[in-house]
């Protein structure tokens, strides 16, 4: 069976062989506790044979779902935050025409809202939608997240204005909580179509759910190809020597020998959004107790013109992941020009790809001469299949690096944090409490 490549021989300079393979009984140890659910934060693996669980029935109840949104709205509104958008956002960023806002469309729109709390944000979406038909993807399994609350109760009330109560409530699906919860509660009463968010699935692991699945069939992506993909890599790292315990032993080595932050860098701009959800699954399963690889991420060439002097020339801190994708799926040749005044006619007859590799050869040499270790992933081609195949190789790795790190890969302690202080700060009631002491913290 093929699969994505995972190479580590250019962080040789940094981390021997044995180094990185001194780690094997943690990783060993770490596929037991994910495989046996004995590790902590067992509670939330419910992704691990998610995509072999996922039947054709689900599958199909899911596209009929989307292609009732399809038929009847120009656009459709994804609310949710963290996983419950950045999944969905990354998959069809990266297999959609990077300018198919500027084209006619086959089919609705797929926005985002909830993500923030822009009121500029808000008020141009609303102008965007005014008079237009379209529906909703709600994502909360609470119901109550400020975030995605806030933009789902604006954009409800101006559905049911444009459309009619009752036509607002055929173009609004609720993914929540399978008994309990505000949203549940509400999709019951107004006889909402829903979809459950599996209660031992975690947000940055739900883009296999109907939390990624149905916005990215709204978008008319090949959810089934997608989930094979995934499907795959289970089998594919189910064993005790993968590419996913590569991966995660060699960036544990990595960080112990003082390379801190880990930067995921792509050399095609389709996957931005990958990168973003990669930060929110690696920052938020590893960043615990005063532990963790920072995770950051560029995209080449273009961020070689701003951050490449610092990662070539800055605190060596730093390692690279690489992703490169092997084949395009469009064809773009350089032409000849008689005049040959900006020199490039020695690139004449090339495909622009070939120049982009060359780019990304080039720039790994310099890196890795420059003590930047680099971790070099290659996946075949951008489609569902193999994306799907990417996506889950990371999960199973973020599982296994956080246990071989020792923290609980699955919570999220420190979110909480900040919303105890916006709370207090808006004098939400029951936290009085915290109002009347974050405010004489400020008066101080």
């Amino acid at each position: 069976m093929e699969t994505i490549h995972v190479d580590v021989k250019n962080v040789l300079n940094t981390v021997s062989l044995d180094t990185i393979n001194s780690l094997d009984a943690k990783a060993a140890s770490a596929m037991e506790k994910l495989h046996n659910g004995t590790g902590a934060g067992n509670d939330f693996l419910g992704w691990l044979n998610l995509p072999s669980s996922t039947t054709a029935e689900v599958l199909d109840e899911i596209e009929q779902a989307a292609a009732v949104l399809r038929a009847n709205c120009e656009y459709v509104v994804c609310i949710g935050i963290g996983g419950s958008y950045l999944g969905a956002k990354a998959v069809i960023e990266a297999l959609s025409d990077s300018f198919a806002a500027y084209k006619p469309a086959k089919g609705p729109k797929v926005l985002f809202a909830g993500q923030n709390i822009g009121e500029d944000y808000l008020y141009e979406l609303q102008s965007l939608l005014k008079d237009k038909k379209f529906g909703i993807i709600v994502i909360s399994k609470s119901g109550t997240t400020t975030e995605p609350a806030i933009a789902f109760r604006i954009l409800k009330e101006m559905l049911e204005k444009q459309a009619g109560k009752a036509e607002a409530a055929k173009l609004t699906i609720a993914i929540t909580d399978a008994k309990k919860g505000a949203l549940r509660t509400l999709a019951t009463e107004e006889g909402y179509k829903t979809f459950v968010i599996p209660d031992n699935v975690g947000g940055r692991f739900s883009v296999l759910t109907p939390v990624g699945l149905l916005p990215i069939a709204v978008a008319g992506l090949d959810i089934k190809q997608l989930v094979a993909g995934a499907a795959a890599m289970e089998t594919a790292t189910a064993t005790d020597d993968n590419i996913a315990i590569t991966y995660a032993k060699t960036r544990n080595a990595l960080y112990q020998a003082g390379k801190k932050i880990e930067i995921l860098v792509n050399y095609n701009p389709k996957l931005h959004y990958v990168s973003e959800w990669w930060k929110q699954l690696y920052g938020e399963s590893e960043g615990k107790e005063h532990k963790g690889i920072f995770p950051a991420s560029v995209d080449n060439s273009t961020d070689l013109h701003s951050m490449g002097q610092w990662i070539q020339d800055g605190e060596r801190s730093i390692f690279e992941t690489v992703i490169s994708v092997a084949k395009q799926q469009h064809e773009t040749i350089i032409p000849t020009d008689d005049a040959n005044l900006d020199g490039l006619n020695f690139l004449a007859g090339k495909h622009v790809d070939e120049v982009n590799k060359m780019a990304e050869l080039g720039t790994t040499i310099a890196h890795v001469d420059g003590d930047v270790p680099n971790i070099h992933i290659t996946i075949p081609a951008l489609t569902e299949f193999w994306l799907g195949q990417l996506l889950y190789f990371f999960e199973k790795a973020c599982g296994v690096s956080g246990y071989i790190l020792g923290v609980n890969p699955f919570n999220q302690p420190g979110v909480e944090a900040y919303k105890r202080n916006m709370f207090a700060l808006l004098d939400k009631p029951g936290y009085e409490a915290e109002s009347k002491a974050i405010r004489e913290k400020i008066n101080k």
